[in-house]
């Protein structure tokens, strides 16, 4: 049988699909009466680290396309979390689309973004991807804390859990 080899926006879309997924089962695991819980006085409100799995999602568009990406004014979150999780849905069905459409060439390309306190650099889209898909990760394990705190019961993510146990 012939190897077949990936390229990395194979790659990346691969693992963009799976991880969206998984963030799915924690946001429809997720209490929606329990949207304005936080752990603390000093963390943000659950929806708001909900909604940060959404923005990922819409981020991608503009870092195929633009020529800079600048810390801006982002949408408000949606009321509830079943509006919150049609939005990440339609977000990433666009995502997506988009990604598939962009050539190797394009995927190499670079963008203006921030790279450290007020400070702009040149970043090759891809890893612009890449770093925002970390970063869906890291704000899922945030949810997937509060979660826990809000009376919630957490699906498997990379392995079983107590709530969803694999034997």
């Amino acid at each position: 049988m012939a190897q077949q080899t990936m390229t990395e926006k194979d790659l990346y879309l691969a693992t963009f699909e799976r991880e969206a997924q998984t963030s799915l089962k924690v946001l429809r695991a997720y209490p929606p009466e329990q949207l304005d819980f936080r752990p603390t006085p000093r963390n943000r409100p659950a929806r708001d680290i909900a909604w940060m799995l959404a923005l990922s999602q819409m981020v991608v568009e503009p870092a195929l396309e633009l020529p800079e990406l600048k810390p801006g004014t982002l949408p408000s979150a949606p009321k509830t979390l079943a509006e919150l999780v049609a939005a990440f849905e339609e977000a990433h069905r666009k995502a997506i689309s988009r990604i598939r459409q962009t050539s190797d060439a394009g995927y190499n390309t670079t963008i203006r973004m921030p790279v450290a306190p007020k400070q702009m650099g040149e970043v090759r889209r891809a890893e612009v991807l890449w770093f925002m898909l970390h970063d869906t990760i890291h704000h899922r394990g945030q949810l997937s804390v509060y979660l826990r705190g809000a009376g919630g019961r957490l699906p498997s993510i990379y392995g079983p859990t107590a709530d969803e146990p694999w034997t």
